[in-house]
């Protein structure tokens, strides 16, 4: 559930209604597109796949607490488009009710798109490609979904406030919730012969992909950010002022000490603001205020000691990240870098999608756009 000053940051707007009458139909979260203002260098740029959802990615969009519920967004790389709503525009009549919970989370596996609620709201499976809907657990007053990882065709598993739940994938029943994992849990990846899972009470916990047993001799307490992972294979998470890399076939355990503090968002939860590149060995991090609202990312690789010297990339002024914030297009070798205004109240209806060179941490394209979004995740094909 979310914190009294979490819940606060969101009503604000409810403050000063006057100002709000200016955007009211900016905010309708029936519109088909959005209407950006840009600042392009190079914005229209292709990928493979022919279907109507893959030339770009998906934003997944809280919403504004309270008033509806979140949304789903596309950013077409043909075109330079950013859409929003599109999952009730492709499915009429169905919808990600009730309006008093958040859409938080979302990823692709097994070329399933899988959009999962919190506080009371379905997860619900698409086609990538259509975002069509295939299948859902009905939302319901005692579900609060955090994150979803698939294992195989047939299993996956879905965090929630109260522990993991398995769940079968060709039904979407969930199963007995795992004994030796309790309290809230988020992020959650896949590698090797396990599975990684953040727990707030216990930090990192490692799972048995196998039978969802927890391998005891293995978990890294204090962190608070997860999950990337970069092409050696490695895992990666971090806390307080400690970067850490696990290796998924031995488990073993290297720590890089950062000169800044890293929060998660236990008491608002939105996935950790970590990427990796799919390049290159290098982690993408944010320098996340207590709930988020940073302004610089840094760029960590093994081979520049320099890491957290200077950030990669530092937002414009007058700008914070929100939600996950960052991101990483594998189609592009580019950062994906989500803002609202700063200053709470109606700046958060004012957004912005960035594009950053990955290499080199130069803005290539800046899109506006207003609207109470308040965007999640970026998830890629």
């Amino acid at each position: 559930m979310k914190t009294k000053r979490s819940t606060l940051i969101k009503l604000l707007p409810y403050i000063v209604p006057v100002l709000l009458m200016g955007m009211v139909s900016s905010c309708k979260k029936d519109a088909a597109n959005i209407t950006p203002n840009t600042n392009q260098v190079n914005s229209k740029l292709q990928v493979r796949g022919t279907g109507k959802y893959d030339n770009g990615f998906f934003l997944i969009n809280e919403g504004w607490y309270a008033h509806g519920t979140g949304t789903v967004s596309f950013y077409d790389f043909g075109t330079g488009v950013l859409s929003d709503s599109l999952f009730t525009k492709e499915n009429p009549g169905k919808n990600l009710n009730p309006t008093s919970s958040t859409l938080q989370y979302g990823t692709i596996f097994n070329d399933r798109l899988y959009l999962v609620s919190k506080v009371g709201g379905p997860l619900v499976v698409v086609n990538p490609h259509t975002l069509q809907e295939i299948n859902r657990i009905a939302a319901k007053s005692g579900n609060d979904f955090r994150a979803f990882v698939g294992i195989d065709a047939n299993n996956g598993l879905v965090s929630t406030n109260s522990g993991i739940f398995p769940i079968n994938l060709q039904t979407l029943a969930l199963g007995t919730k795992l004994s030796g994992v309790t309290g809230q849990v988020g992020d959650m990846i896949k590698a090797g012969n396990y599975v990684f899972v953040l727990s707030a009470s216990s930090g990192v916990i490692v799972l048995n992909a196998s039978n969802n047993s927890v391998v005891t001799s293995t978990s890294v307490a204090g962190m608070l950010c997860a999950f990337a992972k970069t092409p050696d294979g490695a895992v990666w998470s971090a806390g307080g002022t400690q970067l850490v890399r696990i290796d998924p076939a031995t488990l073993v355990i290297q720590t890089i000490t950062v000169p800044f503090s890293i929060y998660g968002s236990w008491a608002a939860w939105h996935p950790g603001s970590i990427a990796a590149s799919t390049t290159e060995n290098a982690i993408f991090i944010a320098k996340n205020a207590t709930f988020s609202g940073g302004t610089q990312i840094y760029k960590y690789t093994s081979t520049n000691s320099a890491s957290f010297t200077t950030p990669f990339i530092t937002v414009p002024t007058g700008r914070e990240l929100y939600g996950s914030g960052v991101g990483y297009d594998p189609a592009h070798n580019q950062v994906i870098v989500n803002t609202v205004h700063s200053g709470f109240t109606t700046n958060y209806g004012f957004n912005d999608l960035c594009f950053y060179n990955a290499s080199t941490g130069a803005l290539i394209n800046d899109i506006a756009y207003t609207g109470y979004f308040f965007p999640s995740i970026a998830v890629f094909h």
